[in-house]
This record gives C-alpha cells, structure tokens and sequence, in this order.
C-alpha cells in the first residue's frame, strides 16, 4: 500500500509538471505583483509585425533585426496601467524604441510614430533623444544610459493623460497631454498633437546593424499610488 501510495502520488506530480509546461506565457500572472506577461519566452502569441525586418528568438530574448518595422500586439488596447519592458543593447549605438497610445491597428511604423508615443531607447542624442525620453517631444529628466550587455527595465506608466517614464528606478519622463513641446523639425520626427488616453503598444527594430534584446513585456493595473483622486 505503501508504495501504491507514492507511485500513485509521483504520477500526480507528473502530470501536474506536464501541464505546467503547456500553460501560454502570454497569459501568466507568475510576475508577481499583479504584473501579466505579454510577452515573455518562446510563445509570441498575438503579437503581430509592420513593415520590414523581423524579431528572432535568441537566448531567451526577441532580437531586433533590420527594419525599420514594428511589433505590435494586437489583443487589447493599453490605458491607464503599467508597462514593463527587459531590454539589452548589444552595443552602444543600438536604436530602438517601446511605443503606447497607438489609437488604430498600425499598418506601417511611420503610423505609429505620429499617432502614437516612442519612448527611446537609443542613447546617442541629445536631451530630447535619449533613453526614456518620448522621442523628440520631451526632454529627459535624467541622464539615464542602458549599459551594453546589461538588461535594463523601463516601467512606463499611463495614468488618464498623463504619460510617465522610468528606467532602472530613475524618472526620465513626466509628461502630461497639452503640455508644450517642441516644433518638428525633420520629416522622420512625430507629428505634434495630443494622444488618446488608451491605444496599442509596440516594440520597433529600427534597422541597420541594431539588435536591442527584448526579454519580457508585461502590464499591470495602475497601482492605487498613481491614480487620480477620485478615480
């Protein structure tokens, strides 16, 4: 009976280990505080592409490769929560941004350039294009730089109108819809005007010879320390 008993009790085990392993990871919770990953692992489930190149599983990580395009996720628009983005560059001058607000579904990356926000990750501008600033429309808080062969998290956090930035626990952006910004100066910049308070979210491989590693996008509910009263 004994043995019965942990045969019966391994094979439990078994199969408990099997269906573990089959759970999407686009719809785990396993984050820990209240975070969801979107993306995270092999499964690229509901993530989609616009324009050329392509992201390539690597390591454990969705590598940019040529471009410039963009990877979107399709599934559900994004308001009033938190994104959380693991990247790494692999050197230097790698360029590549997270987008949010888009309002429609992006048929080219241009679409989401002007219709929505970049935050940068490429570090090689100057204060209003550096790692964390809303490309081109703010001008960066601190001096932040992602250091080469190192994964840094980039938690931005969309509260009503107001679109904030943090890279490493430093705040780079604090930005709020009707705050002034600068004219465009050059056709590849975003066109000015205000953004909806929810929209999709993408991740950009800008092209040439840059390949930022993405590890892991997730969201989760606005905490109750950045909600409006009374909201």
């Amino acid at each position: 009976m004994r043995n019965a008993f942990f045969l019966c009790a391994a094979a439990i085990m078994g199969l408990l280990n099997l269906s573990c392993k089959n759970v999407s990871s686009n719809v785990s919770v396993s984050a820990g505080e209240g975070w969801r990953f979107l993306l995270q692992g092999k499964n690229r489930q509901g993530w989609e592409m616009a324009g050329p190149g392509e992201f390539r599983f690597e390591d454990g990580a969705w590598v940019t490769h040529g471009g410039m395009g963009l990877l979107w996720y399709d599934q559900e628009k994004f308001g009033n929560c938190q994104v959380r983005v693991v990247f790494k560059l692999a050197a230097a001058d790698d360029n590549s941004g997270v987008f949010v607000r888009i309002p429609q579904l992006p048929r080219t990356p241009m679409q989401a350039v002007n219709q929505g926000y970049e935050v940068q990750i490429d570090n090689t501008g100057d204060e209003w294009h550096r790692t964390g600033c809303l490309y081109s429309l703010t001008k960066a808080q601190h001096a932040v730089s992602a250091k080469v062969g190192q994964w840094s998290t980039m938690i931005v956090t969309l509260a009503g109108e107001q679109t904030r930035v943090e890279i490493d626990g430093q705040l780079v952006t604090d930005f709020t819809e009707g705050n002034p910004t600068p004219e465009k100066k050059i056709w590849y910049e975003p066109d000015r005007g205000l953004r909806p308070v929810s929209g999709f979210i993408g991740l950009q491989n800008h092209g040439g010879n840059a390949h930022v590693h993405f590890a892991e996008v997730s969201v989760r509910p606005l905490p109750e320390s950045h909600k409006a009263p009374g909201s």
